[in-house]
Parts: structure tokens; C-alpha cells; sequence
């Protein structure tokens, strides 16, 4: 059979992820640091935005939110600034004066050359920024730089000095073996290991140190009590974890008073002598969402603190667009338009899919909000999006990086989201979560003679809350809270039971 070419006409539907719908999606999971950032870059690019300042935030008194107009109110977006042109000239000339009494910096720019430092702020009345003034705190690096300059003399040796302080990490200890340092820098072994053994003396005491028994040790000899029974110590500090008191002595070589006293001493060590020198700023988490207790239930609203708000100026646009003939800048004004119609759009969109979002979530754990995390429900993805008629993507990423502000604390959007849990009656009506607390509580709540097991915890839990759980699900909730086995808590509880009980 022949084949022969042909023409054929197909109508077809597809999406097309223009840059601003990628954009827009971008936006719903930012969170309300990086937001700002991105407004503000935006401000910057951007002639016809300008930032809201003040506005009352957007909120609801119940699950149902109500459904916002597609398009933007134009006369909302608008500043009209037509009343407040006019040129220089006709303000000199309406006080009858020269304009340069009136503007003496357009006839006079290097009038701030002769004024004082503090001249260069204008005439701004914001106070300077006290963030300029404060203090650098020097770094682990310098700090011991700065030792190591008054340590080591010989040249070579200083060079080895610099390579072992650069690869000192924020905790104090050594990051490299010295193997590597005297291959790389070409020099003997020895030597390294000398130039170590000097920069070790260094402050904080205990730095340098290439595992914790070696900076334990370097902290016990400062104080002299790197004694032979206390180098047998270190040298099982791992039983010193698993609590297993009666091992210890034996290696030891020492009475149970001795080991007491012993491990008193360890624990008065610092395992991170270069935490003193971190310089990670701790950032307070800010909700993104408020829940209180209202008349008619529970009242969700937005954060409008952390909520950036733009204007479009189309006032501005028009009066530029009709004094210029420039196509290429009439061009750049029209992208400008549409850019900051599309800002004002998806900040708008995104603020009301986060507060939708919340509601619902509000909605489904009520049981949660008044009585605990015992009566936290099992929730996915899914079930908030098919009652919200979202994507499950959308609704994911609106609780990236989002928090909420309850009576019961401060709580990431996705700590709401847990799996469920098969009960004896066939209904999944436990969530995971709850599992776990219920878990942790029975686990406090044992005695030094009766430590429960992961199958005596899951036959509890079959008991009390008609839980279907295996043995290995509880063993995995308990070392995912960091909870030791049965063995290590009766070792431990043991040890810091009452002597006599």
C-alpha cells in the first residue's frame, strides 16, 4: 500500500506555564521573609508600584470565605497625584524668588561637601540605623588566629597554623585528618602533628579536637584530672550513653561513689567549645495565620503585619505615557502596567488561598483546637483540597513555610497533615500524631522496675484506644522522638532512681 503525505487541521487544548503563572505559583510558597524580599525588589524595579501602608487585614468569623471579584478595582489601585505636580518655576514664582532659593540643591550640588558626615542623610528625620554602629563579634577562625599569630613563630609552621585553624568547624573540632594537611601543605607528619599539639592549647580549651573523647580530655588536662582511671573512662565513653553503670565501674576499675563522681565532672564539659563564637542569627518565627476563639466559633485572619500590600499608580502611567513619543519607552511603561497589575493580583490571590486554606484546616481539627493533640484527626493533602476544590499541589505549597498562631501554640500548617491509623473497629479515625503523644506519655509515666516494652506499648494502646499498631510501628515512632530501647531506660531510670527505691 502506498503512503502518501497529507495535511490535516487538529484543534487541541493544552496549558501553557506562561513566566507569570510560574511566577504566581512561586509566590504561594514563599514565606513571608522571602515575600517582602521579593515586594521589594519589585518596588525597586518597578515605577508603578508603590507599598500600601496600613490597610485592615483580611479576615473571616468562619469556615465559609467568601468569594473575591476576578479582577481588580481599578479606582482601589489608583493614586492620583494630577493636584500635586508642578514645575519649580511656578512654585519660585508664586513666593516671587529665584528658584534656587527655593531648590538650592539643583543650583548647588556639592553643597553637601563642606557639611558634616551626618549631612548625607538629608533631611530625612529617620534616626541612623543602630545596626551600623554595633560591634562585629569576631569569629571562631579569627579568634584563634589571633592566638595562633602569639603560638607559632617559625614560618613554615604558621603556614600549617593557618590551614588547621581554616579547617576548624563551628563546634571547635578538627574537620581534616592530618594525613591529608602534610600531603597537601608537602610537610612531614610529625611537624603537624606538633604545630596541632601547640594550637591545642589555645582558648577555648578543648578546640582542635578531632572526636569528643580528645576534646573532653583536652578539657579534663587543663583542669588536671586526666587521671588513668579517668583516661579509662573516656576510653568507654560510649557506655556512658547506654547507662550501663555496672560495666562502667568494672572497666573503670571503680566503686559505683567513684563513677558518680567521675561522671559529675564530665558533665560539667563543654562537647562544643566553639559554640561561644556562633554567629547565626536566631530568627523568631512569625505566624502567618491567627486563630482565636470567637461568638460563633473559631475566627481565622490573616497576619497583616507580614502581609505585603502594592498599589498600582495609574495616574503616574497616563501622565507619562502622554508626555512622551518614545515607543520603546511607552513599551517599557505598558510591561511596567501589566507587571504591577499582576503583583497586586497574586498577592491578592495568594492571601485569600492561604486564608482559605486555614479555614478549612480550622475546620477539620476542631476536636484538636478544644481538647489537644489526643483528639488530633487524621488529615492529607487531599481531603483539604477536594473540600476546598483546590489542586493537592496548591494546597502544598501554601503550607510550605507558613505558621499559625492558635490558642494551643505556635504550629506549622503541615503538622496538621498526618496519616491515619487503623482501629479495632475498622474506622482510620486515629491520626499519627495523636499515636505518638500517647506513646511518649506512657513511656514517662513507667517506673524504674516496670519499663514497657514496644510490644507491651502496642498491646496498651489495642487496649485503651482500640489502636491497631505492630510492634515495629512503635518502635519506629519511639526512635523517631529519639526515645532509647527498653534496655537503655531501665539502665537509665535505674541510675537516677533514689538509692533505696
Amino acid at each position: 500500500m502506498a503512503m502518501s503525505p497529507r495535511l490535516e487541521v487538529r484543534q487541541s487544548q493544552s496549558l501553557t506555564l506562561t513566566p507569570q503563572l510560574m511566577q504566581s505559583i512561586r509566590l504561594l510558597q514563599l514565606s513571608h521573609l522571602e515575600l517582602s524580599a521579593f515586594v521589594d525588589l519589585e518596588l525597586m524595579r518597578n515605577p508603578l508600584l508603590e507599598r500600601e501602608e496600613g490597610g485592615d487585614p483580611v479576615e473571616t468569623d468562619n469556615a465559609e470565605l467568601p468569594e473575591r471579584p476576578s479582577e481588580l478595582n481599578a479606582a482601589e489601585d489608583t493614586v492620583d497625584f494630577s493636584d500635586r505636580i508642578q514645575s519649580a518655576d511656578s512654585i519660585a514664582n508664586g513666593y516671587d524668588t529665584e528658584v534656587e532659593n527655593v531648590f538650592p540643591s539643583e543650583s548647588t550640588p556639592d553643597r553637601l561637601s563642606d557639611a558634616s558626615p551626618w549631612s548625607e542623610r538629608g533631611t530625612s528625620d529617620e534616626a541612623p540605623d543602630i545596626d551600623q554602629f554595633v560591634a562585629s563579634r569576631p569569629s571562631l577562625g579569627d579568634h584563634l588566629w589571633s592566638q595562633a599569630g602569639l603560638i607559632v613563630s617559625d614560618p613554615a609552621e604558621r603556614l600549617i597554623a593557618r590551614f588547621l585553624v581554616d579547617s576548624v568547624n563551628e563546634a571547635g573540632y578538627l574537620a581534616t585528618d592530618l594525613e591529608s594537611v602534610a600531603t597537601q601543605l608537602g610537610a612531614p607528619l610529625t611537624q603537624v602533628e606538633a604545630v596541632l599539639r601547640m594550637l591545642q592549647t589555645c582558648d577555648p580549651v578543648g578546640v582542635f579536637a578531632r572526636d569528643v573523647k580528645e576534646c573532653l580530655a583536652l578539657q579534663l588536662r587543663d583542669r588536671d584530672r586526666l587521671d588513668p582511671m579517668m583516661q579509662r573512662l573516656l576510653e568507654h565513653l560510649e557506655l556512658v550513653a547506654s547507662h550501663d553503670m555496672a560495666g562502667l565501674a568494672r572497666l573503670v576499675g571503680c566503686d559505683r561513689e567513684d563513677l558518680t563522681d567521675m561522671l559529675s565532672e564530665l558533665r560539667d564539659l563543654d562537647p562544643r567549645p566553639g559554640r561561644a563564637f556562633e554567629t547565626s542569627m536566631v530568627e523568631a518565627v512569625v505566624p502567618d495565620v491567627f486563630v482565636r476563639p470567637g461568638a460563633d466559633g473559631w475566627q481565622v485572619e490573616l497576619n497583616s503585619d507580614v502581609l505585603p500590600r502594592v498599589l498600582v499608580n495609574r495616574a503616574y502611567y497616563t501622565t507619562v505615557t502622554r508626555q512622551t513619543r518614545d515607543t520603546a519607552e511607552k513599551q517599557f511603561l505598558t510591561d511596567c502596567l501589566q507587571t504591577a497589575n499582576w503583583l497586586a493580583k497574586s498577592l491578592d490571590q495568594r492571601a485569600q488561598t492561604i486564608l482559605k486554606v486555614a479555614a478549612e484546616i480550622v475546620k477539620q481539627q476542631d476536636g484538636f483546637l478544644t481538647h489537644g493533640v489526643t483528639h488530633l484527626k487524621p488529615m492529607t493533602l487531599k481531603s483539604v483540597a477536594d473540600a476546598i476544590e483546590m489542586h493537592e499541589s496548591t494546597v502544598s505549597r501554601v503550607t510550605s513555610n507558613k505558621y499559625v498562631s492558635t490558642p494551643r501554640g505556635l504550629f506549622e500548617m503541615k503538622y496538621f497533615f498526618t496519616t491515619a491509623l487503623g482501629s479495632s473497629t475498622g474506622e482510620a479515625d486515629h491520626s499519627a500524631e495523636a499515636v505518638r503523644h500517647r506513646i511518649r506519655q506512657l513511656i514517662d509515666a513507667e517506673s524504674p522496675s516496670d519499663i514497657l516494652s514496644d510490644d507491651t506499648i502496642a498491646e496498651l494502646l489495642q487496649k485503651e484506644k482500640g489502636i491497631e499498631v505492630a510492634r515495629r510501628t512503635v518502635a519506629k515512632y519511639r526512635e523517631g522522638m529519639n526515645i532509647p530501647s527498653s534496655v537503655v531506660r531501665r539502665r537509665q531510670k535505674r541510675a537516677l532512681a533514689p538509692a533505696g527505691r
